[in-house]
């Protein structure tokens, strides 16, 4: 049997487990008789500010109180009022992820790729710290979701040099730390992605693999990735002596731009033997423009993307990419949202991880 209950919900239940032995349990409590802080702070033998202080860790409690304080929130098994708190200190307990690309780029099968690669991790990290985060789509229509989101602080993945969210953000007062930096002066704080880095990494893999005549085919939507991407290719073209042969794509356009693009290239150019195809979406429609004018890969032409996603890994054959290492990316863009959700607002940027080389069937023969 179940003992009953004292005044403040301390007794635990004893009823019996699988084994027979007493289960040391708090009982389960209907919300009118839910623990609360001040039932805590009578069973520790403490005020309630100091049971505050102890479940937020906003100052330093004695190791001896909070141990007590600790086992009287076990005992009673207390869980925090979220409703309540956030009624008393205006905070949602909530940050929200923004991104402005494309669905013909970010969607279909690509939304398990970089956002969403970035979002988990993030959801993970933002957890940790009892913070929720919300994955917004991009905008579909005038009214922005941020109208009607109650949220923290921001995450934006690789942000516009004009975006409308920033701007709504910005407008609202609300922290916000860019996976990416946004082009331009003024830019919200932002984790590096180095993009510029990594178009050399994998332009400096296809030349050492002999190719000698490579296009860029970029995006031509404003990011800092698509800019530094394309500064990249012609500081490289210059330094080895190779016209530069760029093609920016349209993001809405998706694998159909890349595919078109790619049969307009080759048609122009056939002499190229190596295309860098930095948007993932747009190389898997390269690829079969390639097929198509029956060019043999890699063997007369070498093929890289950017981003070792899903369009890079189901290819036929599989792309050669780079390992962003975006679990950690977006660990340290949460942990700098929560510097300036918090008022630490010193650090402007963190450098990402640098990227690894993931090398395949595209640029060589044999793997």
């Amino acid at each position: 049997m179940a003992q009953s209950l004292g005044a403040y919900g301390q007794k635990m239940s004893k009823s019996e487990n699988e084994d027979g032995m007493p289960d040391e349990t708090p009982m389960r409590l209907d919300v009118a008789s839910r623990p609360t802080i001040i039932d805590v702070a009578r069973q520790a033998r403490v005020s309630p500010a100091t049971v505050s202080n102890v479940l937020n860790e906003r100052t330093y409690v004695e190791p001896e109180t909070r141990k007590r304080v600790l086992a009287a929130v076990r005992k009673l098994g207390y869980t925090p009022n979220l409703r309540a708190r956030r009624l008393r200190t205006g905070r949602a307990d909530t940050i929200a992820i923004f991104s402005s690309m494309s669905f013909a780029v970010a969607g279909g099968r690509a939304r398990l790729g970089f956002t969403m690669e970035i979002a988990a991790a993030a959801a993970a990290r933002a957890l940790e710290n009892g913070m929720a985060l919300v994955l917004v789509p991009p905008l579909s229509n005038e009214r922005s979701p941020v109208h009607d989101l109650h949220i923290d602080g921001a995450l934006v993945v690789e942000p516009l040099q004009e975006d409308a969210e920033i701007a709504l953000l910005q407008s609202r007062g609300v922290p916000i730390v860019c996976i990416g930096r946004q082009p331009g002066t003024g830019t919200p704080p932002f984790v590096d992605l180095r993009p510029y880095d990594v178009a050399r990494l994998l332009l400096e893999h296809l030349y050492q693999q002999s190719a000698r005549r490579i296009a860029l085919i970029v995006g031509a939507q404003p990011r800092y990735s698509h800019l530094e991407t394309e500064r990249a290719y012609r500081d490289f073209a210059r330094e080895r002596r190779m016209d530069a042969i760029v093609r920016p794509v349209d993001e809405a356009g998706g694998e159909e731009a890349g595919h078109a693009t790619a049969l307009e290239l080759l048609a122009a150019h056939p002499e190229l033997d190596g295309l860098f195809v930095s948007v993932d979406v747009f190389a898997t429609g390269a690829r079969r423009a390639v097929a198509e004018l029956g060019r043999n890969v890699p063997r007369e032409i070498k093929l890289a993307t950017r981003y070792d996603g899903i369009h890079a890994r189901e290819c036929n054959p599989p792309l050669t990419a780079v390992n962003l290492h975006l679990d950690d990316i977006a660990q340290l863009g949460v942990e700098l949202l929560f510097e300036h959700i918090a008022g630490r607002t010193e650090r402007k940027s963190v450098a990402g991880p640098l990227a690894t080389l993931v090398p395949r069937g595209s640029s060589v023969s044999g793997v």
